[in-house]
């Protein structure tokens, strides 16, 4: 990875890992990413073509403050996320601006122009219509998606029907035991990376 692209990371998975609220435990309050913890991941995705730089179509399903998607434009093509709170998701605006103004003030690159938010269920067609119609690329075109483990399963079921063959589904929250999803197998030598992100593989 490129070290300014890498600085650049290190800064917004500082700035994200310092406003987290009740992130441990299975019933945590607005439980977020670690993404000190997904950094330290992105040599292998890429070295592993998980990610193509510059090529890689990403969706979180469950993208609250949209984070991840942040921390993602920097390496994918195009970075999509869908909250279903509406109240968590308005926190995305404000807290992209402090990030901005922050990383400006290190000499570092703002994200960049290719981070488009929805707010509604991942679940919904019309929601994937509607993502269609704003960033140009239809649901089936995703390589990539992402989520934290709630709603991990009807996530995997969705993907199993509607998801491009071999595109990638990525849990976060996963340890000792990983799950198997119809239609998916688990990339072992991968997972768990951190000792807590899966990796499975549409088949």
């Amino acid at each position: 990875m490129d070290p300014r692209i890498r600085n650049c990371l290190a800064k917004v998975a500082e700035f994200y890992d310092q406003r987290k609220v009740g992130d441990s435990g299975p019933l945590g309050f607005r439980r977020s990413t670690d993404l000190t913890t997904l950094l330290a991941c992105m040599d292998r995705l890429i070295k592993e073509q998980v990610i193509v730089p510059g090529e890689t179509a990403f969706l979180d399903l469950g993208c609250a403050d949209a984070r991840v998607n942040l921390f993602f434009s920097y390496l994918v093509r195009l970075s999509v996320g869908i909250e279903l709170d509406e109240w968590t998701l308005d926190e995305y605006g404000s807290l992209r601006s402090q990030l901005e103004t922050l990383l400006e003030k290190e000499g570092l690159p703002p994200p960049p122009g290719n981070v488009f938010v929805f707010h509604g269920d991942s679940t919904d067609p019309r929601l994937h219509d509607s993502i269609a119609r704003r960033t140009g690329l239809d649901f089936e075109s995703f390589h990539l998606f992402y989520t934290y483990l709630v709603m991990h399963d009807a996530f995997a079921e969705m993907l199993a029907e509607k998801a491009r063959k071999d595109a990638i589904f990525m849990v976060y929250g996963l340890h000792k035991i990983l799950p198997q999803y119809p239609g998916f197998r688990l990339l072992r030598h991968l997972s768990p990376m951190e000792g807590i992100v899966a990796v499975y593989q549409k088949v």
